[in-house]
């Protein structure tokens, strides 16, 4: 993408001229700003006004937010909002919020990336943001009270953690499982990212399609059961069940491997793959992901219908329930 040097319109590549002041590409912004005498660097792009960048992702600075996390296994985040401060949330989410806090429902995700794009643009990047399990909208929070602070609070849609990143010490990119996002200080550019290798799209228990969090500022992200960081070094590798990843950075590479004993990975409950995550980076993992919680109350509430009336065991159910635990879940009846 190309922006005009001038009044940062974003502008088709390779155009010569811009389509709103007409000024030539190349030539330096009015009022001075030029690089190399005059001119920008060869093979520079001028960033809009207001707004950082990271790779070919935009966004705008974020808000310094002040938080505090409450509870313990079914938590809460609690916001404090300067004058003026705004967090961006996915819908639902918001708990309570005081007087002075606006919420407004924007198209977009609030980080100023679709400023100046078309609406096809706009339209693309909402169509990312359900592919990763995010709304087309996002609510934006912010404190109108002149003076005073005021506070917002989110909580998570299941029990487990919630987890506060603070992406500008992550040199300002996480790499997360969809639907993980909860809520962040406005100006965090939420997008897609797709796993490129094949074996750890079909059977990392990720899928193909992750979410990609940029920007400067705090995040904050909902996983089930107990969170535990790791931190690998240079070639460090650890093997993970699948679907136990919640975040890593952008370095960490991960893949997945297939079980040395074609035994173990029938029988042991496992599967035949396991998730590999190779440093350098920091990884989040999570002891009992969401889909592993749901396929438990659905089995329990299928084998409780199963009964004779509810009151009497069906001994069918119970000795291939048996034969199939025994089994490490190889079948299902």
């Amino acid at each position: 993408m190309a922006f005009c040097t001038n009044c940062g319109t974003q502008l088709p590549d390779g155009s010569r001229f811009c389509s709103n002041c007409g000024a030539t590409m190349g030539a330096a912004p009015a009022g001075g700003g030029a690089t190399m005498g005059g001119a920008p660097a060869p093979g520079t792009q001028a960033i809009p006004p207001g707004m950082m960048q990271k790779g070919n992702i935009l966004f705008s600075k974020a808000d310094v937010i002040d938080y505090e996390i409450i509870g313990d296994d079914m938590q809460m985040v609690e916001i404090v909002l300067d004058p003026g401060e705004s967090v961006i949330a996915e819908a639902g989410a918001m708990n309570y919020m005081e007087a002075a806090i606006k919420m407004e429902t924007v198209f977009g995700d609030g980080s100023g990336a679709d400023a100046n794009k078309g609406l096809g643009g706009k339209l693309l990047s909402a169509g990312k943001r359900a592919m990763i399990g995010e709304g087309l909208f996002m609510t934006v929070f912010q404190n109108i009270d002149p003076a005073n602070q005021a506070k917002v609070a989110f909580a998570a849609p299941y029990p487990g953690k919630i987890i506060p990143v603070d992406l500008d010490t992550f040199d300002q990119t996480l790499i997360c499982q969809k639907s993980a996002f909860l809520c962040a200080a406005k100006g965090v550019n939420i997008d897609l990212y797709l796993q490129k290798k094949l074996g750890a799209g079909l059977f990392g228990g990720e899928g193909f399609i992750m979410q990609r969090l940029t920007g400067d500022g705090v995040v904050f992200l909902n996983a089930g059961g107990t969170i535990i960081k790791k931190q690998l070094a240079e070639g460090e590798m650890i093997k993970i069940d699948t679907g136990c990843l919640v975040a890593m950075s952008e370095t960490v590479d991960y893949d997945v491997a297939l079980q040395n004993d074609i035994k173990n990975g029938l029988l042991g409950g496992e599967g035949l793959f396991l998730a590999t995550l190779r440093g350098p980076g920091e990884v989040w993992l999570q002891s009992l992901p969401f889909n592993r919680m749901a396929d438990e109350i659905i089995k329990a509430t299928r084998n409780k219908k199963e009964e004779t009336g509810g009151i009497v065991n069906n001994p069918l159910n119970e000795v291939t329930g048996g034969l199939n635990n025994a089994l490490g879940g190889l079948f299902k009846f």
